[in-house]
C-alpha cells in the first residue's frame, strides 16, 4: 500500500458522484419504482448494493495500491534466458536508463512525472483515483471500471422505470418533489454510461492484446516506423487473447470479477511468444 495521501479533488468528486447514485438510485428509483419494503424492491436493493460494494471496494484498492516500484538492486541481465527482451532507448540503444530515478528501467516500465519515479508495467497516470494505474493495481482499476459501468446502467434503467411510473399514477405532488433528483441524476448517469463503456471498452481491447496505453501509442509509432523500413512490427509480449486474459484477471474464471492479484508476479519480467 501506498503511504502518501490519496485524498484529491477528483478524487472527492468521484466519491461524491458514487455516494449520490447509490442513495438516489436506492431511496428514490427503487423505492418510487417497486417500493422499499416490497419483494422486488429488498431484490434490486441488496443486488445494487452489492454492485456499489464492490466498485467502492475496488476503487478504494486501486487509489491505495501501490502501482509497482522499481526495485533499488534491480540491474538488468542480458544473459537471462528467463527474459529474452531488452527494451533500448530508441537513440543510441542502449538500454534504457532513467536518470531522475537513478535506475535501469525494466521491461515495460515508464517513470510518471506526477508519481515522480518509475512504475512497473506503467499504464498511465489517473487523476481519478490520484495514482498510476500500473502492474500492481491495473487489475482492480479494471475491475473498478466494469462494476461502475455495470451501476450506472442498473441506475440508469431503475431511473427510467421509476419515472415511467410516477408519470402513471399521475401524483403531481410525488413527481415534483423527485423532478430535481430525476434531472440531476440523468445528467450525471448518462454521459458516465456512455464515456465508462467506451473506457472498458478500450481496456478490454488493450488487455486482449497484451498492451498498456502506453504500448499502444508506441507501437503505433513503431509500426509506421517498421513498414516504412519494410519489416513487419511485432508485439512480442501478445501470448493470445485468452492467455492474455487469464496474465491480467488470473487463472480462474471466478477470479475475474474479484480484486485478487496473486498471479501477476513480481513486474520484473513478462513471458513473450518467442
Amino acid at each position: 500500500m501506498s503511504s502518501t495521501c490519496k485524498i484529491s479533488l477528483p478524487v472527492f468528486v468521484v466519491a461524491s458522484a458514487i455516494t449520490y447514485i447509490y442513495f438516489s438510485t436506492v431511496f428514490i428509483f427503487i423505492d418510487v419504482w417497486f417500493g422499499l419494503t416490497s419483494s422486488p424492491g429488498i431484490l434490486n436493493g441488496i443486488a445494487f448494493t452489492a454492485v456499489a460494494f464492490m466498485c467502492v471496494l475496488n476503487y478504494v484498492l486501486a487509489i491505495l495500491t501501490d502501482p509497482g516500484r522499481v526495485p533499488a538492486t534491480f540491474m538488468p541481465d542480458i544473459e537471462d534466458s528467463r527474459s529474452p527482451i531488452h527494451e533500448i532507448k530508441r537513440k543510441g540503444g542502449d538500454l534504457r536508463y532513467c536518470q531522475k530515478c537513478a535506475h535501469y528501467k525494466p521491461a515495460r516500465a515508464h517513470h510518471c512525472r506526477v508519481c515522480r519515479r518509475c512504475v512497473l508495467r506503467m499504464d498511465h497516470h489517473c487523476i481519478w483515483i490520484n495514482n498510476c494505474v500500473g502492474h500492481a493495481n491495473y487489475k482492480v482499476f479494471f475491475i473498478f471500471v466494469l462494476y461502475a459501468v455495470l451501476g450506472c446502467i442498473y441506475s440508469l434503467i431503475l431511473l427510467m422505470g421509476s419515472i415511467y411510473n410516477d408519470a402513471e399514477k399521475d401524483e403531481q405532488q410525488s413527481r415534483g418533489s423527485f423532478t430535481n433528483a430525476y434531472v440531476i441524476s440523468g445528467l450525471l448517469l448518462v454521459p458516465l454510461s456512455v464515456a465508462l463503456t467506451v473506457l472498458l471498452g478500450w481496456h478490454i481491447y488493450l488487455i486482449l492484446q497484451n498492451k498498456t496505453t502506453i504500448e499502444y501509442h508506441e507501437g503505433v509509432r513503431a509500426l509506421y516506423l517498421a513498414e516504412k523500413g519494410g519489416n513487419v512490427f511485432t508485439n512480442f509480449y501478445d501470448l493470445g487473447a485468452y492467455e492474455n486474459l487469464i496474465s491480467v484477471l488470473g487463472p480462474s474464471i471466478f477470479s475475474w470479477v474479484c480484486p485478487t492479484s496473486k498471479h501477476i508476479g513480481s513486474g520484473i519480467r513478462f513471458p513473450t511468444n518467442l
